[in-house]
């Protein structure tokens, strides 16, 4: 069932976005060269526990995970597109991170993803950011009320497919609110004009991720959890909540 929120439960969720977007602030100012996984994970954890909020990761066991998920945020690190754990790996000069997190407070949760470099970065690293960000934008400006849920993927695939970049269709965004993962799925790449009717208080997290090598394919780790790009090329990945209401879409992770 698709739940359309109204405009007091859209501020709530507003309120966990902020915790969000705190979260991915410390953590970025934390992240350096040496620095381990799991440390990112206890800045996270602590943000959330101070502003009095709850992981919505922590625990979390969906079908396709090999096990409760253990941490707080998503550290995915250069060929890892989604889903990294916070393990000891410590952090090198040059390295890609992806940091994906959910919160939730007074039962409404929000859900997003920053991606950026470790030290000194690579050109191309930096050009694989900023159109995966373009590419978010571009999702993000087609959740126009009255349009439709294709309209959303084929503009990202627009942007992302037509940088040369690779984009899997399998884990796409998805509906968010009193859990954080709801209805409906709202794909990376998609025909414009077809799915779901989108109306105000529809509230979805839109998070397009891109493998530098061109290719679509990817695969489970042997930590039952990390997806990764097959040919080994390095992967980003970018996401915000975003509600649609009748002015046209909100973004609800932002600062």
């Amino acid at each position: 069932m698709i739940e359309l929120k109204s405009a007091g439960e859209i501020a709530a969720m507003r309120e966990a976005g902020r915790i969000v977007s705190g979260v991915h602030a410390a953590v970025r100012e934390r992240a350096a060269v040496g620095v381990s996984l799991k440390e990112l994970d206890l800045v996270a954890r602590t943000v959330i526990e101070e502003a009095g909020a709850g992981a919505s990761f922590l625990g979390y066991h969906p079908s396709f995970g090999a096990m409760p998920y253990p941490g707080v945020i998503c550290t995915s690190v250069n060929g890892t597109m989604l889903h990294g754990l916070p393990t000891p790996y410590r952090l090198r000069d040059g390295d890609l991170l992806s940091v994906d997190c959910g919160a939730f407070i007074d039962g409404w949760h929000a859900d997003g993803t920053v991606s950026f470099t470790v030290g000194e970065a690579r050109e191309e690293d930096l050009k694989l950011i900023r159109v995966a960000e373009e590419t978010l934008a571009a999702g993000i400006e087609a959740a126009l009320p009255g349009g439709k849920m294709g309209d959303i993927g084929h503009a990202m695939s627009t942007v992302g497919r037509g940088a040369g970049y690779g984009m899997q269709n399998d884990f796409g965004g998805h509906g968010i609110g009193r859990a954080m993962h709801e209805s409906p799925f709202v794909p990376n790449e998609a025909r414009p004009g077809r799915g779901l009717r989108l109306r105000p208080g529809l509230v979805i997290a839109i998070e397009p991720s891109l493998m530098a090598g061109g290719a679509d394919d990817y695969y489970t780790a042997s930590d039952g959890w990390s997806l990764c790009s097959a040919d080994g090329s390095r992967s980003v990945h970018v996401e915000h909540t975003v509600a649609i209401t009748e002015d046209g879409p909100v973004i609800l992770t932002l600062p």
